[in-house]
């Protein structure tokens, strides 16, 4: 870097790369509290019902015979 230059009091850039750091560290922590907290309150998703023929394209691919055929 450049010389170091004594200043009196902080650090102009120490300042900013702190703000912006805390910043975007209670932006990752409460993104994390809201995940958690939407976790424990949303009921799960329920998953749609698979048609007998996607059941059996399935089966198809892996190999196996579907039942009754």
């Amino acid at each position: 870097m450049a010389k170091d230059v004594e200043v009196n009091g902080f650090n102009p850039g120490l300042i900013v790369l702190l703000l912006i750091g805390g910043l975007v560290l209670t932006f990752l922590i409460g993104n994390y509290v809201l995940y958690v907290y939407a976790q424990k309150t949303l009921p799960p998703k329920k998953k749609k019902p698979i048609s007998k023929k996607k059941m059996k394209k399935e089966r198809l691919k892996q190999g196996v015979s579907a039942p009754g055929e």
